[in-house]
Parts: structure tokens; C-alpha cells; sequence
């Protein structure tokens, strides 16, 4: 797919641009004219971020001393060890099984790597929201409604329904950030435990108290299962991402 397509479909720009709707129709724009101001708003997110992937790649940064970093680091140690450990064997059977997990390897902690990126544009993305504050503005207008005037209560519905779409914005972001650092956790783990068992296979191979060939099967299905993971994950929070709610009229 080419770098435009990849950007049209992503999650973030379809976000912002809701967004940017949501706040124009809750200040009185037209509905006509907020669609347009959000699709505006997405357009030129997709073009600049396009613009910028020709010029380089496109990076974010993972945010310094965060949870999504810790286990990052963690994984990156646990795939230089494996890397270094099958360099430093003789050449055999053995090395070359273990060499050819290596892609695996590689794609597990590229998927990480986007996932920590995921973690740390969500936990930025929240910092935005007061949720106390939101809770208490739609306590406060709640409250205000029972007792307003005929002629006043459309405006305070308008006011309640940005409100609860600012709500479940956060409610999607922290549930997503949940999902991610969770995934991250379990396959930096895993990932900990298949070096563990080749240092321990490469230790032992020569005595025999291992059978290399059954270790290695189950390693080799077991980083299959941490990179399937890691690639569901990605997927799941790109859909939910993906799915937003319609203005209400």
C-alpha cells in the first residue's frame, strides 16, 4: 500500500478530524460546514504527514521514562542477547535454526515498536482531556437543565452531547492505551522466556539433555504466537480507533 494510502486509513487522522467536527458543530456551525471543517482538518493532516514520509521516514517518539518505553527497552535487550547468542555458536544445525527465527524476531519487534509509538500518541492524546472537569460540566448542566427555561434547554442538550462525545473519546483512548501496554507487557515477557530456553538449549545441546529439535519447534511456534499477538493487537486498536461515532443531531 502505497504512503498516501497508509495515511488515508489512519486511525489518528480520522480522529482528529472528528474532532475538529465535533468542536465546529458544538459552537453553532452549520453541520454542512462543520463536516467540512473536519475533513479539512484530515486532509491536511494526510497531505503533510505524506509530504513527510517522502523527505524521511515517519517516526514518533516514545515518551521518555513511560510504561510503553520500559517494556520497549526490555524487548530490545532480550533481542540483542538473541542475536548475540546466535552469532557466537559454531556453525551447526543449531546456529541456523536459531538464525532463521531471527525475521521473526525482527517483525516482533517492529510491531513493538509501533505499538510503544501507539501507547505513547494515546497517552499524549489524553493529557488533553480534564476528566474531572468534563464530569463536573455535565453534572452541572444536567442539573441546570431540570430546572432551565423552555427556550434554553436545545442549548444545554447541544452543550451535554459535546460533553459525552469528549467522554467517550477518553473512554476509547484509555481503553485502547490499556490494550496496548498489556500486549506489550505479556510478548516482552514471552520474548524474556524463548531467550531463556535457547541459552539453555545452547548450554546443553552437547549433553544430550535436550532434544534441539523439539526446544526449537516450540520456540519457533511460540514467537510465532508473540508476533501473531503483537499484530492482533495492532489491528484491534486500529479498528476501534477507526469506528467513531456519528454527530447527533
Amino acid at each position: 500500500m502505497s504512503r498516501l494510502g497508509e495515511e488515508l486509513r489512519d486511525p489518528w487522522g480520522l480522529l482528529l478530524g472528528a474532532t475538529a467536527a465535533g468542536a465546529a458543530w458544538a459552537v453553532n456551525v452549520p453541520p454542512a460546514a462543520a463536516v467540512f471543517v473536519g475533513a479539512a482538518v484530515w486532509l491536511t493532516k494526510v497531505g503533510t504527514a505524506a509530504l513527510q514520509g517522502r523527505r524521511g521516514s515517519r517516526t514518533a517518539a516514545v515518551t521518555s521514562g513511560s510504561q510503553e518505553e520500559r517494556w520497549l527497552r526490555r524487548a530490545e535487550a532480550a533481542a540483542r542477547s538473541f542475536d548475540e547468542l546466535g552469532a557466537s555458536m559454531d556453525e551447526g544445525p543449531l546456529a541456523g535454526r536459531i538464525a532463521r527465527m531471527r525475521p521473526q524476531v525482527d517483525d516482533a519487534m517492529a510491531a513493538l515498536r509501533r505499538l510503544a509509538q501507539q501507547a505513547s500518541l494515546t497517552g499524549t492524546a489524553l493529557a488533553r482531556f480534564d476528566l474531572d472537569h468534563l464530569m463536573g460540566e455535565r453534572l452541572r448542566l444536567t442539573g441546570a437543565r431540570e430546572q432551565a427555561r423552555r427556550e434554553v434547554v436545545e442549548d444545554i442538550d447541544r452543550a451535554l452531547a459535546s460533553l459525552a462525545t469528549q467522554l467517550e473519546v477518553v473512554d476509547r483512548l484509555a481503553e485502547t492505551r490499556d490494550r496496548v501496554l498489556a500486549r506489550m507487557e505479556s510478548s516482552t515477557i514471552s520474548i524474556e522466556g524463548l531467550l531463556a530456553r535457547v541459552v539453555e538449549l545452547a548450554a546443553t545441546s552437547a549433553t544430550g539433555v535436550l532434544d534441539p529439535a523439539r526446544v526449537l519447534d516450540e520456540l519457533a511456534a511460540g514467537l510465532e504466537g508473540v508476533r501473531m499477538g503483537l499484530r492482533e493487537t495492532e489491528q484491534i486498536t486500529r479498528d476501534a480507533l477507526d469506528r467513531q461515532p456519528p454527530p447527533e443531531r
